[in-house]
């Protein structure tokens, strides 16, 4: 199994500022979240949208991380932990930079999936979206962790805002840097939170 993704580099020939990975949900696609790219408003960054590698059952061009149906919850995690982790260690080479220098963000189970790995590799910042933390997350004693940035919806129906409550306090618990916000929104991604995220970039990376 390999990850399929879009890449969006800069338009000029100056190396980026850093790289930005966005993970899409479950039953979305790298088309899905690439479409937002106007609205991050990072022109002087390099963007790249991995596809998650198993099919979703409801939808032929939709992806998942894993299963989230009943009978099968979590089926697949362990496989697409190992691909994702093989795949970002693998970026700098392809795209010349470093993970010291790149941000990895995720919507709903990709935020689930950036928790999940962010704590794991020298990443820049973190950045969670309608995210939640899998039941399994393997606490470590790492001293440095990248900085995190969790938002959330304070009415959604999908991922309970609760999740997100949960994921900052365990964040902080390991010394994680977190900066926390809650918006008047469902499940969804929302241009004032597409702000919030690009001073979170610009912040953490310059």
């Amino acid at each position: 199994m390999s990850l399929q993704f879009i890449s969006l580099p800069r338009s000029t020939p100056q190396p980026p500022t850093g790289l930005i990975v966005c993970l899409h949900g479950w039953g979305a696609n790298s088309e899905d979240i690439a479409s937002l790219y106007p609205f991050f408003k990072l022109p002087d960054y390099q963007f790249l949208f991995p596809n998650a590698p198993f099919p979703f059952a409801n939808s032929s061009p939709g992806k998942a991380w894993y299963d989230l149906r009943m009978e099968n919850m979590y089926v697949g995690l362990p496989e697409s932990r190992e691909l994702l982790m093989g795949w970002l260690q693998s970026l700098e080479s392809i795209t010349g930079v470093p993970l010291s220098q790149t941000i990895l963000c995720g919507f709903s189970q990709g935020g689930a999936m950036t928790l999940d790995l962010g704590l794991k590799l020298p990443l820049r910042g973190l950045v969670v979206m309608s995210g939640y933390l899998h039941p399994d997350l393997v606490t470590t004693t790492k001293a440095d962790f990248p900085p995190c940035l969790i938002m959330h919806g304070r009415y959604d129906q999908v991922v309970p805002l609760a999740a997100a409550v949960k994921a900052r306090e365990f964040m902080e618990s390991l010394g994680v840097a977190v900066q926390y916000h809650e918006f008047d929104v469902g499940h969804e991604i929302q241009p004032q939170m597409l702000d919030v995220l690009r001073n979170f970039v610009v912040n953490v990376i310059g």
